[in-house]
């Protein structure tokens, strides 16, 4: 009687011993509303159309230089903007060549990168109504200065690789 007694003790304490440790409303995912859904989606086909539109563009043979002419500090100076190397980091990104792109722009194909994971998290909420409770958390402290000083900080590290190649290169 005491082993049973003891037995049902410890599977008692044991259970309420997890219940206690899962902090109530800290789930890692929880059930999509609707209206999350539909933001969810529309995220989704944004970025997909952005990203497969530039895709079938390249495809079509469209001529991107038309559009963003030769680099006026590069011409001017012989190094690099900030920018150098976006488009065809971009490009190369859309074709599935990851690796050139971050090798031409490393923060390009970084942004690229966080865009393809904010369209797979956004699909995965559209799509199964799956919902990752650490999004209240990071939008409710999202500052508008943190992602402005963060897309800087990632734009002048990107900078800086190609500073340094193109010093690499006239040495």
């Amino acid at each position: 009687m005491v082993l049973v007694d003891t037995f049902v003790g410890t599977a008692y304490s044991t259970l309420h011993m997890r219940r206690r440790q899962q902090l109530p409303g800290r789930e890692l995912t929880r059930r999509a509303s609707t209206r999350q859904r539909r933001a969810a989606g529309l995220i989704v086909a944004a970025i997909v159309a952005l990203l497969g539109g530039l895709w079938l563009l390249q495809h079509l043979g469209f001529d991107f230089g038309l559009l963003f002419g030769p680099c006026g500090m590069k011409q001017r100076t012989g190094l690099p903007c900030p920018t150098c190397g976006m488009t065809t980091c971009v490009l190369a990104f859309v074709r599935g060549e990851v690796l050139l792109a971050f090798y031409t722009q490393p923060a390009g194909a970084f942004l690229c990168t966080l865009l393809v994971g904010t369209a797979f998290f956004a699909f995965l909420t559209s799509g199964f109504g799956v919902y990752f409770s650490f999004f209240d958390r990071l939008v409710a402290e999202l500052k508008i200065r943190y992602v402005v000083a963060g897309l800087l900080a990632i734009l002048g590290a990107g900078w800086a690789v190609t500073l340094a190649r193109a010093w690499a290169a006239q040495a």
